[in-house]
Protein backbone atom coordinates (compact mmCIF):
# COMPACT_ATOMS: atom_id res chain seq x y z
CA UNK A 1 0.00 0.00 0.00
CA UNK A 2 1.24 3.23 -0.94
CA UNK A 3 1.65 6.26 1.47
CA UNK A 4 0.47 9.43 1.65
CA UNK A 5 3.83 10.84 0.39
CA UNK A 6 4.49 8.35 -2.58
CA UNK A 7 0.95 8.88 -3.64
CA UNK A 8 1.90 12.86 -3.61
CA UNK A 9 5.27 11.44 -6.01
CA UNK A 10 7.63 12.30 -3.43
CA UNK A 11 8.65 9.08 -1.93
CA UNK A 12 10.27 8.60 1.39
CA UNK A 13 12.84 11.50 0.62
CA UNK A 14 9.46 13.62 0.67
CA UNK A 15 9.19 13.09 4.52
CA UNK A 16 12.27 15.23 4.77
CA UNK A 17 10.96 19.07 4.21
CA UNK A 18 11.81 20.56 0.98
CA UNK A 19 13.91 23.62 2.59
CA UNK A 20 16.41 20.59 3.88
CA UNK A 21 16.09 18.80 0.61
CA UNK A 22 17.10 21.60 -1.25
CA UNK A 23 20.14 22.87 1.17
CA UNK A 24 23.31 23.54 -0.67
CA UNK A 25 26.09 21.27 -0.75
CA UNK A 26 28.86 23.90 -1.84
CA UNK A 27 29.31 27.04 -0.75
CA UNK A 28 28.76 28.18 -4.90
CA UNK A 29 25.28 27.02 -4.98
CA UNK A 30 24.06 29.26 -2.29
CA UNK A 31 21.88 32.20 -3.24
CA UNK A 32 21.71 35.78 -3.23
CA UNK A 33 25.12 36.16 -1.41
CA UNK A 34 27.88 36.70 -4.14
CA UNK A 35 28.93 39.64 -2.18
CA UNK A 36 29.89 37.56 0.82
CA UNK A 37 30.71 34.00 -0.81
CA UNK A 38 32.35 35.37 -4.25
CA UNK A 39 35.91 35.56 -5.31
CA UNK A 40 36.28 39.50 -3.95
CA UNK A 41 33.79 38.56 -1.04
CA UNK A 42 35.17 38.61 2.78
CA UNK A 43 34.74 35.00 2.83
CA UNK A 44 36.24 34.08 -0.71
CA UNK A 45 38.98 35.43 0.13
CA UNK A 46 39.59 33.90 3.28
CA UNK A 47 39.14 30.73 1.84
CA UNK A 48 41.77 31.43 -1.36
CA UNK A 49 43.99 32.50 1.60
CA UNK A 50 43.36 28.98 3.14
CA UNK A 51 42.11 30.24 6.99
CA UNK A 52 39.18 31.21 8.24
CA UNK A 53 39.08 34.02 11.24
CA UNK A 54 36.16 34.91 13.49
CA UNK A 55 33.37 36.46 12.23
CA UNK A 56 29.74 37.45 12.80
CA UNK A 57 26.99 36.52 10.70
CA UNK A 58 24.48 39.43 10.59
CA UNK A 59 21.58 39.28 8.30
CA UNK A 60 17.35 38.41 8.34
CA UNK A 61 16.31 34.62 8.77
CA UNK A 62 16.29 32.34 5.71
CA UNK A 63 19.32 34.51 4.40
CA UNK A 64 21.47 31.58 4.42
CA UNK A 65 23.69 31.79 7.41
CA UNK A 66 23.55 28.42 9.09
CA UNK A 67 24.01 26.60 5.44
CA UNK A 68 27.15 29.26 5.08
CA UNK A 69 28.90 27.78 8.16
CA UNK A 70 28.24 24.32 7.96
CA UNK A 71 29.85 24.81 4.18
CA UNK A 72 32.59 26.68 5.71
CA UNK A 73 33.71 23.92 8.23
CA UNK A 74 32.93 21.34 5.44
CA UNK A 75 35.60 23.53 2.73
CA UNK A 76 38.11 23.97 5.55
CA UNK A 77 37.78 20.63 7.39
CA UNK A 78 37.05 21.93 10.47
CA UNK A 79 35.01 19.89 13.09
CA UNK A 80 31.34 21.37 12.82
CA UNK A 81 29.75 22.51 16.28
CA UNK A 82 26.22 24.14 16.60
CA UNK A 83 24.80 25.35 19.38
CA UNK A 84 21.69 28.02 20.12
CA UNK A 85 21.86 30.81 22.36
CA UNK A 86 18.65 30.42 23.14
CA UNK A 87 19.16 27.07 24.76
CA UNK A 88 22.31 26.83 25.78
CA UNK A 89 24.18 28.13 29.10
CA UNK A 90 27.26 27.96 30.79
CA UNK A 91 27.60 24.76 30.96
CA UNK A 92 26.89 23.84 27.42
CA UNK A 93 29.96 26.12 26.32
CA UNK A 94 31.39 24.73 28.86
CA UNK A 95 31.21 21.35 27.39
CA UNK A 96 31.67 22.76 23.57
CA UNK A 97 35.05 24.24 24.72
CA UNK A 98 36.59 21.16 26.75
CA UNK A 99 35.49 19.08 23.56
CA UNK A 100 37.26 21.70 21.29
CA UNK A 101 40.31 22.13 22.91
CA UNK A 102 40.72 18.14 23.25
CA UNK A 103 40.37 17.75 19.23
CA UNK A 104 42.92 20.75 18.78
CA UNK A 105 45.32 18.81 21.08
CA UNK A 106 44.59 15.92 18.27
CA UNK A 107 45.37 18.15 15.57
CA UNK A 108 41.89 19.13 14.40
CA UNK A 109 40.01 22.63 14.31
CA UNK A 110 36.86 23.32 15.70
CA UNK A 111 34.19 25.96 13.67
CA UNK A 112 31.84 26.55 16.28
CA UNK A 113 28.46 28.14 15.16
CA UNK A 114 26.57 30.29 17.89
CA UNK A 115 22.45 30.94 16.76
CA UNK A 116 21.11 34.19 17.89
CA UNK A 117 24.61 34.89 19.71
CA UNK A 118 23.25 38.39 20.42
CA UNK A 119 20.91 36.01 22.76
CA UNK A 120 24.11 36.12 25.27
CA UNK A 121 24.48 38.23 27.98
CA UNK A 122 27.62 39.88 28.74
CA UNK A 123 29.36 37.22 30.96
CA UNK A 124 28.78 34.50 28.11
CA UNK A 125 29.71 36.53 25.01
CA UNK A 126 32.93 37.59 26.67
CA UNK A 127 33.51 33.52 28.11
CA UNK A 128 34.71 33.22 24.09
CA UNK A 129 37.21 35.58 24.26
CA UNK A 130 40.28 32.91 25.65
CA UNK A 131 39.23 30.74 23.25
CA UNK A 132 39.16 32.87 20.29
CA UNK A 133 42.28 34.62 21.20
CA UNK A 134 44.07 30.80 21.67
CA UNK A 135 42.97 29.27 18.37
CA UNK A 136 40.68 26.62 20.14
CA UNK A 137 37.52 27.43 18.54
CA UNK A 138 37.19 29.54 15.13
CA UNK A 139 33.44 31.26 15.95
CA UNK A 140 31.08 32.01 13.46
CA UNK A 141 28.07 33.71 15.28
CA UNK A 142 25.16 34.40 14.12
CA UNK A 143 22.35 37.32 14.27
CA UNK A 144 19.22 39.12 13.05
CA UNK A 145 20.32 42.26 15.39
CA UNK A 146 22.89 45.02 14.90
CA UNK A 147 25.96 43.66 16.24
CA UNK A 148 27.17 47.44 16.91
CA UNK A 149 24.37 47.35 20.01
CA UNK A 150 23.55 44.14 20.68
CA UNK A 151 27.13 42.12 20.88
CA UNK A 152 29.89 43.34 23.06
CA UNK A 153 32.64 45.63 22.03
CA UNK A 154 35.54 42.89 22.99
CA UNK A 155 34.04 40.46 21.01
CA UNK A 156 33.19 42.51 18.01
CA UNK A 157 36.95 43.77 18.40
CA UNK A 158 38.37 40.23 17.64
CA UNK A 159 35.45 39.49 15.02
CA UNK A 160 34.57 40.31 11.13
CA UNK A 161 31.09 41.29 10.57
CA UNK A 162 29.51 40.15 7.51
CA UNK A 163 26.23 41.30 6.18
CA UNK A 164 23.74 38.79 5.09
CA UNK A 165 21.24 40.35 2.41
CA UNK A 166 17.77 39.35 2.06
CA UNK A 167 17.45 37.46 -0.85
CA UNK A 168 15.84 39.46 -4.19
CA UNK A 169 13.17 38.50 -6.17
CA UNK A 170 15.77 36.70 -8.83
CA UNK A 171 17.59 34.75 -5.72
CA UNK A 172 14.12 33.40 -4.81
CA UNK A 173 13.32 32.42 -8.33
CA UNK A 174 16.47 30.41 -8.29
CA UNK A 175 15.07 28.44 -5.39
CA UNK A 176 11.84 28.19 -6.35
CA UNK A 177 13.17 26.43 -9.90
CA UNK A 178 15.25 24.35 -7.75
CA UNK A 179 11.81 23.10 -6.28
CA UNK A 180 10.14 22.49 -9.78
CA UNK A 181 13.09 20.45 -10.82
CA UNK A 182 13.18 18.35 -7.53
CA UNK A 183 9.49 17.91 -7.53
CA UNK A 184 9.82 17.16 -11.45
CA UNK A 185 6.37 19.82 -12.36
CA UNK A 186 6.00 23.69 -12.14
CA UNK A 187 4.58 25.13 -9.35
CA UNK A 188 0.64 26.13 -10.86
CA UNK A 189 1.01 29.61 -10.42
CA UNK A 190 -0.10 32.28 -12.98
CA UNK A 191 2.54 34.77 -13.63
CA UNK A 192 0.99 37.40 -11.34
CA UNK A 193 0.45 34.75 -8.13
CA UNK A 194 4.15 33.74 -9.04
CA UNK A 195 5.96 37.21 -8.11
CA UNK A 196 2.66 37.16 -5.35
CA UNK A 197 4.68 34.34 -3.95
CA UNK A 198 8.14 36.16 -3.76
CA UNK A 199 6.40 38.85 -2.16
CA UNK A 200 5.33 36.86 0.36
CA UNK A 201 8.21 35.58 1.69
CA UNK A 202 9.84 38.73 2.10
CA UNK A 203 13.17 38.16 0.90
CA UNK A 204 13.13 34.71 3.47
CA UNK A 205 14.15 31.42 1.38
CA UNK A 206 13.29 28.92 3.83
CA UNK A 207 10.19 30.55 4.24
CA UNK A 208 9.49 30.60 0.03
CA UNK A 209 10.52 26.75 0.01
CA UNK A 210 8.28 25.89 2.61
CA UNK A 211 5.22 27.60 0.60
CA UNK A 212 6.72 26.49 -2.17
CA UNK A 213 6.14 22.37 -0.61
CA UNK A 214 2.73 23.75 0.81
CA UNK A 215 1.53 24.28 -2.70
CA UNK A 216 2.87 20.80 -3.81
CA UNK A 217 1.10 19.20 -1.22
CA UNK A 218 -2.15 20.78 -2.02
CA UNK A 219 -2.42 21.02 -5.75
CA UNK A 220 -1.66 17.32 -6.36
CA UNK A 221 -3.70 16.31 -9.73
CA UNK A 222 -4.74 20.53 -10.24
CA UNK A 223 -5.00 21.47 -13.51
CA UNK A 224 -5.60 25.18 -13.47
CA UNK A 225 -3.25 27.82 -12.40
CA UNK A 226 -3.75 29.29 -9.01
CA UNK A 227 -4.17 33.07 -9.55
CA UNK A 228 -2.88 35.94 -6.89
CA UNK A 229 -6.16 35.48 -4.85
CA UNK A 230 -6.13 31.74 -4.62
CA UNK A 231 -2.35 31.76 -3.80
CA UNK A 232 -3.38 34.09 -0.75
CA UNK A 233 -6.26 31.47 0.59
CA UNK A 234 -3.90 28.92 -0.13
CA UNK A 235 -0.69 29.66 1.80
CA UNK A 236 -2.16 32.79 3.67
CA UNK A 237 -0.32 35.90 4.10
CA UNK A 238 3.35 35.68 5.56
CA UNK A 239 3.90 38.56 8.36
CA UNK A 240 6.40 40.77 7.26
CA UNK A 241 9.99 40.61 9.21
CA UNK A 242 8.97 42.85 12.33
CA UNK A 243 9.76 42.74 15.82
CA UNK A 244 8.08 45.97 17.54
CA UNK A 245 10.94 45.42 20.03
CA UNK A 246 14.08 45.69 18.21
CA UNK A 247 15.90 46.22 15.21
CA UNK A 248 13.38 46.02 12.51
CA UNK A 249 11.56 48.77 15.22
CA UNK A 250 13.54 51.22 15.15
CA UNK A 251 14.80 50.67 11.33
CA UNK A 252 11.35 51.47 10.35
CA UNK A 253 10.39 54.09 12.38
CA UNK A 254 13.57 56.28 11.60
CA UNK A 255 12.55 55.11 7.46
CA UNK A 256 9.39 56.97 8.36
CA UNK A 257 10.66 60.66 10.13
CA UNK A 258 13.39 60.91 7.66
CA UNK A 259 11.27 60.23 5.13
CA UNK A 260 9.03 63.02 6.53
CA UNK A 261 11.58 65.28 6.79
CA UNK A 262 12.32 64.64 3.35
CA UNK A 263 9.02 65.65 2.36
CA UNK A 264 8.22 62.46 0.53
CA UNK A 265 4.51 61.49 1.74
CA UNK A 266 4.67 58.40 -0.70
CA UNK A 267 7.74 56.78 1.45
CA UNK A 268 6.28 58.05 4.55
CA UNK A 269 3.28 55.99 3.90
CA UNK A 270 5.14 52.98 2.70
CA UNK A 271 7.49 52.81 5.95
CA UNK A 272 4.00 53.68 8.06
CA UNK A 273 2.07 51.11 6.30
CA UNK A 274 4.97 48.83 6.81
CA UNK A 275 4.85 49.24 10.49
CA UNK A 276 0.83 48.75 10.82
CA UNK A 277 0.98 45.39 8.85
CA UNK A 278 3.76 44.41 11.27
CA UNK A 279 1.32 44.95 14.35
CA UNK A 280 2.68 48.30 15.64
CA UNK A 281 0.51 49.93 18.08
CA UNK A 282 -0.94 52.26 15.42
CA UNK A 283 -1.05 54.90 19.09
CA UNK A 284 2.78 54.70 18.80
CA UNK A 285 2.94 55.97 15.41
CA UNK A 286 0.30 58.66 16.34
CA UNK A 287 2.76 59.75 18.84
CA UNK A 288 5.57 59.82 16.30
CA UNK A 289 3.77 61.84 14.32
CA UNK A 290 3.40 64.54 16.93
CA UNK A 291 6.77 64.67 17.59
CA UNK A 292 7.48 64.98 13.97
CA UNK A 293 4.86 67.66 13.73
CA UNK A 294 6.90 69.89 16.34
CA UNK A 295 10.16 68.94 15.34
CA UNK A 296 10.39 68.58 11.78
CA UNK A 297 7.48 71.33 10.71
CA UNK A 298 6.95 73.46 13.58
CA UNK A 299 6.08 76.79 13.31
CA UNK A 300 7.01 76.73 9.33
CA UNK A 301 3.11 75.50 9.56
CA UNK A 302 1.46 75.35 12.89
CA UNK A 303 -1.54 73.28 11.65
CA UNK A 304 0.59 70.39 11.66
CA UNK A 305 0.58 69.54 14.95
CA UNK A 306 -3.02 70.42 15.38
CA UNK A 307 -3.03 67.36 12.42
CA UNK A 308 -1.25 65.41 14.45
CA UNK A 309 -2.93 65.27 17.33
CA UNK A 310 -6.08 65.64 15.53
CA UNK A 311 -5.40 61.75 14.37
CA UNK A 312 -4.57 60.25 17.36
CA UNK A 313 -8.09 61.73 18.86
CA UNK A 314 -9.89 60.42 15.56
CA UNK A 315 -8.20 56.95 16.24
CA UNK A 316 -8.69 56.44 19.38
CA UNK A 317 -12.13 57.37 18.68
CA UNK A 318 -12.76 54.96 16.27
CA UNK A 319 -10.25 52.06 16.41
CA UNK A 320 -8.76 50.09 13.68
CA UNK A 321 -8.79 50.05 10.85
CA UNK A 322 -10.97 53.06 10.38
CA UNK A 323 -8.84 55.25 12.80
CA UNK A 324 -5.59 54.27 10.06
CA UNK A 325 -6.94 56.33 7.73
CA UNK A 326 -6.95 59.53 10.31
CA UNK A 327 -2.94 58.50 10.73
CA UNK A 328 -2.64 58.18 7.02
CA UNK A 329 -3.85 62.03 6.60
CA UNK A 330 -1.54 62.94 9.00
CA UNK A 331 1.58 61.46 8.14
CA UNK A 332 0.78 62.96 4.35
CA UNK A 333 0.21 66.60 5.59
CA UNK A 334 3.14 66.52 7.71
CA UNK A 335 5.49 65.09 4.82
CA UNK A 336 3.86 68.16 2.77
CA UNK A 337 4.23 71.35 4.94
CA UNK A 338 6.85 73.59 4.65
CA UNK A 339 9.92 72.18 7.28
CA UNK A 340 11.48 73.80 9.72
CA UNK A 341 13.51 72.96 12.70
CA UNK A 342 14.25 76.72 13.82
CA UNK A 343 11.93 75.82 17.03
CA UNK A 344 14.12 72.48 17.67
CA UNK A 345 17.16 74.24 17.40
CA UNK A 346 16.34 77.11 19.43
CA UNK A 347 15.06 75.39 22.35
CA UNK A 348 18.90 72.85 22.39
CA UNK A 349 20.46 76.26 22.43
CA UNK A 350 18.80 78.05 25.05
CA UNK A 351 19.46 75.08 27.49
CA UNK A 352 22.71 75.25 26.70
CA UNK A 353 22.62 78.59 28.09
CA UNK A 354 20.59 77.80 31.02
CA UNK A 355 23.23 75.19 31.83
CA UNK A 356 26.07 77.68 31.12
CA UNK A 357 24.89 80.74 33.09
CA UNK A 358 23.09 79.24 36.07
CA UNK A 359 20.57 80.69 38.22
CA UNK A 360 21.08 84.33 37.00
CA UNK A 361 17.78 85.84 38.83
CA UNK A 362 15.42 88.19 36.08
CA UNK A 363 16.13 91.71 35.79
CA UNK A 364 14.74 93.81 38.75
CA UNK A 365 12.37 95.99 36.39
CA UNK A 366 10.13 92.54 35.43
CA UNK A 367 10.14 91.46 39.02
CA UNK A 368 6.92 92.34 40.46
CA UNK A 369 7.35 94.22 43.82
CA UNK A 370 4.19 93.29 45.95
CA UNK A 371 5.95 94.33 49.38
CA UNK A 372 7.69 97.69 50.35
CA UNK A 373 10.64 96.52 51.15
CA UNK A 374 10.93 95.21 47.19
CA UNK A 375 10.00 98.37 46.08
CA UNK A 376 12.53 99.60 48.44
CA UNK A 377 15.26 97.94 46.78
CA UNK A 378 14.08 98.28 42.79
CA UNK A 379 12.15 95.51 42.18
CA UNK A 380 9.71 96.71 39.34
CA UNK A 381 11.30 100.09 39.11
CA UNK A 382 11.14 100.79 35.22
CA UNK A 383 9.22 98.30 34.37
CA UNK A 384 7.38 99.66 30.50
CA UNK A 385 3.91 98.05 30.46
CA UNK A 386 4.05 97.25 26.44
CA UNK A 387 0.73 97.65 26.25
CA UNK A 388 0.33 101.74 26.80
CA UNK A 389 3.82 101.56 24.46
CA UNK A 390 4.01 102.59 20.50
CA UNK A 391 3.03 99.90 18.58
CA UNK A 392 2.59 97.86 21.83
CA UNK A 393 6.53 97.18 22.16
CA UNK A 394 8.41 98.76 24.92
CA UNK A 395 12.04 97.25 23.22
CA UNK A 396 13.22 96.58 27.12
CA UNK A 397 15.46 93.75 27.86
CA UNK A 398 13.89 90.67 29.71
CA UNK A 399 17.12 89.20 29.81
CA UNK A 400 19.32 88.98 33.19
CA UNK A 401 21.70 91.79 33.84
CA UNK A 402 24.76 90.12 33.86
CA UNK A 403 24.16 88.45 30.87
CA UNK A 404 24.27 90.15 26.71
CA UNK A 405 21.10 89.78 25.21
CA UNK A 406 21.78 86.07 22.83
CA UNK A 407 19.40 85.20 20.12
CA UNK A 408 18.08 81.57 19.76
CA UNK A 409 15.54 81.44 17.90
CA UNK A 410 15.91 82.16 14.09
CA UNK A 411 12.63 81.28 11.57
CA UNK A 412 13.81 80.47 8.06
CA UNK A 413 12.10 82.42 5.17
CA UNK A 414 9.53 79.43 4.65
CA UNK A 415 6.19 78.93 5.37
CA UNK A 416 4.22 80.68 8.36
CA UNK A 417 7.62 81.41 9.89
CA UNK A 418 8.21 84.13 6.65
CA UNK A 419 5.57 86.47 8.67
CA UNK A 420 7.42 85.46 12.33
CA UNK A 421 10.99 86.58 10.75
CA UNK A 422 9.45 89.72 9.55
CA UNK A 423 7.99 90.21 12.78
CA UNK A 424 10.96 89.55 14.64
CA UNK A 425 13.17 91.93 11.92
CA UNK A 426 10.81 94.69 12.66
CA UNK A 427 10.90 94.62 16.21
CA UNK A 428 14.64 94.43 16.63
CA UNK A 429 15.02 98.10 14.39
CA UNK A 430 12.62 99.30 17.36
CA UNK A 431 14.61 97.97 20.22
CA UNK A 432 17.93 99.42 18.81
CA UNK A 433 15.57 103.08 17.89
CA UNK A 434 14.14 102.83 21.65
CA UNK A 435 18.10 101.63 23.08
CA UNK A 436 17.15 98.20 24.07
CA UNK A 437 20.29 95.99 24.00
Amino acid sequence: MSTLFEAAGMGAEGRRPLADRLRPQALDEVVGQDHIIGPEGALGRMLAAGSISNVIFWGPPGSGKTTVARLLATQCEYEFEQISAIFSGVQDLRKVFDGARARRQDGFSTLLFVDEIHRFNRAQQDSFLPHMEDGTITLVGATTENPSFSLNSALLSRANVLTFRRLDADALEQLALRGEALEGRKLPLDDDARQALFTMADGDGRAVLNMIEDIFLSTVGRETLLDREGLVELVHKRAPVYDKSRDEHYNLISALHKSVRGSDPDAALYWMARMLAGGEDPLYIARRLVRMAVEEVGLADPNALVQANAARQAYELLGSPEGELALAQACIYIATAPKSNAAYAAYNSVRRSAEKYGSLPPPKHIINAPTDFMKDEGFGDGYEYDHDAEDAFSGQSYFPEEMEREHYYMPPDRGFEREIRKRLDYWAKLRIKRGGN
